[in-house]
């Protein structure tokens, strides 16, 4: 027999986890083992579409095989300048090279994620945000760098901790840019069932 359960999230990312607390919702973390590549003449809405499909699918088909069918959310962020798509950098000077790119311009956040369960319903979008960097000095990307907060973050940056001073302006959904654009993830969850009653409890 399936057990209805708790809502899960398929990535280990603790800004998302929290975001959902924060509503008071609670969720657990089931991360999945796909490796995120960027197909030949894919655009990066569908990529980051497709990389938070195949997220969730795997968790929803791991957890189904064990007898559950929870509600899932997973999502992908990458950052787009032209045609680079820049997403987590490898190492410190990936990291560097990525924010001089990022220096002094405007790039855009991409977001895509699905809320659904083994099955179905599913919903699937992506936002985006638009997000211009101050001039950004050597000796300000090298110290932004060394305090490793952006090396597992898409665009080696974290808007929501000291990278914020890297930030000149956003226009868009803050949300989006930290990791998810949660009203509308929420807002999905209850069209399809999920959260029948939010924001009762």
């Amino acid at each position: 027999m399936v057990k209805q359960d708790t809502l899960v999230l398929a990535s280990v990312s603790p800004r998302r986890k929290r975001m959902f607390e924060e509503l008071g919702l609670p969720i657990e973390i089931i991360p999945s083992d796909v490796v995120e590549r960027r197909d030949k003449d894919e655009s990066p809405e569908d990529f980051a579409r497709r990389a938070a499909w195949d997220k969730a699918r795997a968790v929803a088909e791991r957890l189904w095989n064990a007898g559950r069918r929870p509600w899932l959310v997973g999502a992908d962020t990458i950052v787009v300048l032209g045609d680079d798509v820049l997403m987590k950098p490898k190492d410190a000077f990936e990291a560097k090279a990525m924010l001089r790119k990022l220096s002094g311009r405007t790039h855009t956040v991409v977001t895509g994620w699905v809320a659904g369960r083994y099955g179905g319903p599913w919903m699937m979008e992506h936002a985006q945000t638009a997000v211009t960097f101050h001039d950004l000095s050597e000796a300000q990307i090298a110290a932004y760098v060394a305090t490793d907060e952006g090396m597992d973050k898409a665009g080696a940056y974290a808007i929501q901790g000291i990278g914020v001073f890297l930030v000149d302006r956003i226009n868009g959904d803050y949300f989006n840019v930290v990791g998810l654009p949660i009203s509308r993830v929420v807002r999905a969850l209850v069209e399809i069932g999920a959260l029948p009653a939010f924001p009762l409890p």
